[in-house]
């Protein structure tokens, strides 16, 4: 003979059943409990125990510990960045960057300035980097002109670099951050339109300065 378990949720429920069927018209109880409480009674049972599940703790230490693999961004950064126009000439901008660490290493904050020759800014962006240890992976929420965006990030370069990207409708961009053999903090990026080749349409080269 096969004997089967009845989790605890559902022996609640039947008790709950057989209960509010006492409570019904024509029953000798009846009037002690409305009928419209029947459906909530039965929720309270079934899912209340499951939404009072506590929360996932985050591995703080984990999430840290990952952190401090892009310690190679941290400090002040200048030279130069190049932006492809839609006129096909280049736009040349004085850049700088500076990396710096948040929430006592669980986030690393990129501020980014491209001013043009008359000192104005032309390109501000920030980006918000942190790790993820439940998915094991690194996030970023960039911001630009008024525009957000949220992407994967990967470590590139045995470690001394970073990759992202992201697509809207057929049009994809693909950027890399690497540190190249003279300490030089440089980004490509590039853009495909369809099925057509990736055409590069900013790059950045920029030093330590602090």
């Amino acid at each position: 003979m096969r004997v089967y378990a009845v989790r605890p949720s559902v022996r609640r429920a039947l008790a709950i059943e057989q209960f509010t069927m006492r409570m019904t018209p024509g029953s000798r109880e009846h009037g002690t409990l409305p009928l419209m409480l029947k459906p909530l009674l039965i929720f309270a049972t079934l899912v209340v125990p499951c939404m009072a599940q506590p929360p996932r703790v985050p591995d703080i230490e984990a999430q840290r510990s990952a952190m401090k693999k892009l310690s190679f961004l941290i400090g002040k950064w200048s030279g130069e960045a190049r932006i492809l126009r839609q006129s096909g000439d280049p736009l040349e901008l004085t850049q700088t960057e500076e990396a710096q660490y948040k929430l006592d290493g669980l986030v690393l904050m990129i501020e980014g300035v491209g001013r043009g020759k008359d000192g104005k800014p032309a390109l501000q962006a920030l980006g918000i980097i942190s790790y993820d240890d439940e998915a094991g992976t690194y996030r970023m929420r960039a911001y630009n002109d008024g525009r957000y965006l949220e992407t994967e990030m990967k470590l590139a370069d045995k470690g001394n670099g970073l990759r992202w990207g992201f697509a809207t409708g057929e049009i994809k961009f693909s950027s890399e951050l690497q540190i190249n053999e003279k300490g030089e903090w440089t980004e490509l990026h590039d853009i495909i339109i369809g099925s057509a080749p990736p055409r590069r349409f900013m790059d950045l080269r920029v030093g330590r300065t602090q």
